[in-house]
């Protein structure tokens, strides 16, 4: 069996085709589906159906692809192994960050990366969703508030926080005494917030207020509810490094912070995977005092 045909054939099994897997490897779209004709020749069976819209393996393909991308990963790890002994990171670097990390920092460190390692090919996928590494084909993802998984090491590049922020043109509302300490404010917030929910707010003076927030606009990006919130939409909750220099120069107002567990933002990268050169040089560029908002 040619590795070169299985590896390909893994490929596009898992980008589900050969357009998006000729896009993710920068390969001809006619090579990969040659590559795995000439498998399915070799193996005298037929691996994927190619008639629907959407590629679909066959009984035999499902079974190939699964006892084989775990042993092609390996096989990948040590050519990368033997690489990580290079004095120059080399080669392609994928990395999956949340879609706020991503557009607010993680774009400037990676424009001073490219700089330094003109070697390395750097993607970064700005994405809100949970990356896996090895399924993915992630050499690092950044995470928020990961909890613990044996399957992943790394360390702590960043802490943040939420803030409840809003407009200048929308006050906070007063409490009348005798009442309790909770009101309700017209807000922005996630397509995916429950009808319950509830912010715990701490104020300046060391108070909290408990604020019910009553929905005006659903947005699937945060980057989405910040500008709503600009315009004068409702209030919000939103991280700090998302809405600090906009609280700085007064164009949010902070009506108090998430009284809660800290935020803490993770870079990691799958256990089973010698860390490399790139790798490694990426995650110093990661450290405490490189990461400011």
């Amino acid at each position: 069996m040619d590795l070169t045909s299985l590896a390909d054939f893994n490929a596009v099994a898992l980008h589900g085709g050969f357009g998006p897997a000729s896009r993710a490897l920068d390969r001809p779209k006619a090579t990969l589906s040659r590559r795995v004709a000439e498998l399915e020749e070799d193996l005298g069976v037929r691996l994927i159906e190619r008639g629907a819209r959407r590629l679909r393996l066959t009984e035999e393909g499902l079974a190939l692809h699964e006892r084989t991308r775990g042993l092609m990963t390996e096989i990948q790890e040590a050519g990368e192994a033997v690489a990580s002994r290079a004095p120059v990171p080399r080669g392609r670097l994928r990395i999956s960050a949340p879609v706020v990390f991503a557009h607010v920092l993680l774009c400037q460190i990676a424009a001073r990366f490219a700089l330094a390692y003109p070697q390395v090919e750097l993607e970064i996928i700005a994405e809100d969703r949970v990356a896996d590494p090895v399924e993915d084909g992630y050499d690092l993802v950044i995470r928020i508030n990961p909890p613990r998984d044996e399957q992943l090491v790394g360390r702590r590049i960043l802490g943040d926080e939420r803030l409840v922020v809003a407009s200048p043109t929308l006050s906070i509302p007063s409490m009348p005494a005798g009442e309790a300490d909770e009101f309700q404010v017209p807000a922005v917030v996630s397509i995916t917030a429950h009808s319950d929910l509830l912010w715990n707010m701490r104020m300046e003076d060391g108070g909290e207020r408990v604020i019910k927030p009553m929905p005006v606009l659903r947005m699937s990006s945060l980057l989405m509810v910040r500008e709503a919130v600009l315009q004068g939409v409702g209030a919000a909750l939103l991280p700090r490094l998302l809405v600090e220099h906009d609280v700085s120069t007064g164009r949010l107002v902070c009506w108090g912070t998430e009284a809660g567990p800290p935020v803490e933002i993770w870079a990691l990268y799958s256990s089973r995977r010698l860390l490399s050169a790139k790798v490694r040089a990426f995650m110093d560029m990661l450290k405490p005092e490189s990461v400011r908002f």
